[in-house]
């Protein structure tokens, strides 16, 4: 059985804050404490779902981590259209595309053992490759942040592989 689903993503249109930063110095929770207080300030959001989001560059090694390799983190949320964005916010339109979708099941200490698992065996075995955009986690309304019952998708971009 296969430990993900394909899904296409439609072009879909975010709001939010974003930082630079390294898994090195992880600044994850400081983007959601300046995120979540002005959540309601934004309009046409779209489902009550938020959107945990990483761009990285396209040098960027899913095999060799460099821990202190710089990447955009964002927490934002989907809006119908990008009219009336609040103050200091973004906006951020990732494209339409393939997406591997994994279902987890837990807290963050297990995230580290499951992106591993993802980078290191599940997609290089699979048909599929890592693709140029952005990565994120949707956040829903099964997610309960530190509990071992939370849950969340995350979707990474792929492509077919090339044939060689």
């Amino acid at each position: 059985m296969n430990p993900f689903t394909i899904q296409v993503l439609p072009e879909t249109k975010l709001v939010g804050f974003k930082v630079n930063m390294s898994l090195h110095q992880n600044k994850t929770v400081e983007v959601w404490k300046q995120f979540m207080p002005r959540f309601g300030e934004i309009k046409h959001t779209k489902l009550h779902r938020l959107f945990s989001v990483q761009i990285f560059p396209s040098d960027f090694s899913f095999t060799h981590f460099d821990y202190t390799k710089n990447f955009e983190k964002w927490a934002t949320t989907e809006v119908g259209e990008f009219e009336s964005i609040p103050t200091e916010m973004l906006s951020l339109l990732i494209p339409s595309g393939l997406y591997a979708v994994f279902k987890y099941k837990g807290d963050s200490t297990g995230g580290e053992k499951l992106f591993r698992f993802i980078f290191e065996e599940c997609l290089p075995q699979s048909n599929f490759e890592i693709d140029n955009r952005p990565h994120f986690e949707i956040l829903a309304n099964k997610y309960k942040r530190e509990d071992s019952e939370s849950e969340e998708e995350i979707w990474i971009p792929v492509k077919p592989k090339t044939k060689i």
